[in-house]
């Protein structure tokens, strides 16, 4: 039986499926896919309009912001607003105590904390579950409760009204949850690493600045942002331990907004846009290694 080129070449179209004319199956939409998308949405909404409000009022002119009917965009954008911030108060001074208040805190912190975290990984002691309950306990406790003892004590010291002395507050703040962040970092990297480079002449110390902090940089950056944060947006301690403009912070700033008969919505809208902006700019610089270093100490293999 002989078989011809065109009859073979026939059979292979007849027998070769059409892919992309093969109909594609049809997404099947849920009651519950929706709700769910339209709950995502709203939550957004929520979120993000007051700080768009706060954007849209720091760029209405003064006499524009308590007009009706309400604009929910300026007609006549105005800088009047940031001009009489820099103008009629130290804002760049209150941002340059924040950004090294924030910054030499949260390092610091993120130091003590790193060293602290690696001895209750990697080390069995007498109370080291006790320590890890009251490192906990504290983040449970209001710091106005403490806030007699600490003002005696910082009094006494000569660290009122000074940047060296809230930073030290501010360290004592940040070092417990740092800690227990870290710690699951530690535990989530192998004791091999760290025995292999003592055993090739690494001290302890050598070891774990040479081989273990440079696997944990991830969980390091967002242990100190997160420590950053908290420190560029603490209010309550500022307040109180800080009482000229010299050394006022940002948050302490703000408050200064709101007398008793008024309130500068113009300006205190301008410095909340600035106060926001570091902190924005910096979670989205180092939103990878954020996402690493939570997801990293996550799982412990």
């Amino acid at each position: 039986m002989t078989i011809t080129g065109t009859t073979v070449t026939e059979t292979r179209r007849l027998t070769v499926p059409d892919i992309a004319k093969a109909p594609r199956p049809k997404r099947k939409v849920s009651v519950g896919g929706v709700v769910r998308v339209v709950g995502l949405l709203l939550w957004l909404v929520i979120t993000l309009f007051p700080l768009y409000w706060i954007a849209l009022t720091s760029f209405k002119s003064p006499g524009t912001i308590n007009s009706f009917p309400i604009e929910y965009w300026p007609s006549e954008p105005s800088l009047d607003n940031y001009v009489t911030l820099f103008q009629q108060s130290s804002f760049g001074v209150f941002l340059a105590n924040s950004a090294i208040v924030a910054t030499i805190a949260g390092a610091v912190a993120t130091l003590i904390a790193l060293l602290s975290a690696y001895v209750i990984a990697r080390f069995e002691f007498r109370g080291k579950g006790t320590v890890l309950v009251a490192f906990l306990l504290t983040q449970m406790i209001p710091a106005f409760i403490a806030l007699g003892p600490l003002y005696s004590m910082m009094t006494d010291l000569g660290l009122v009204d000074t940047k060296p002395g809230l930073i030290l507050v501010y360290i004592a703040v940040c070092i417990p949850f740092s800690t227990v962040m870290l710690r699951g970092f530690f535990e989530n990297v192998p004791d091999a690493l760290e025995e292999a480079a003592m055993i090739d002449g690494c001290s302890r110390f050598g070891a774990l600045f040479r081989v273990l902090v440079p696997v944990m940089t991830p969980g390091i950056i967002a242990a100190f942002i997160f420590n950053f944060v908290n420190c560029w947006n603490e209010l309550f301690l500022s307040v109180v331990l800080m009482n000229t403009d010299a050394n006022r912070t940002v948050p302490s700033a703000l408050n200064g907004f709101i007398s008793t008969f008024n309130i500068d919505w113009g300006s205190m809208s301008a410095a909340a846009v600035l106060t926001i902006l570091p902190t924005m700019v910096m979670f989205a610089l180092a939103s990878r290694w954020i996402v690493q270093g939570l997801t990293a100490g996550a799982v412990k293999e």
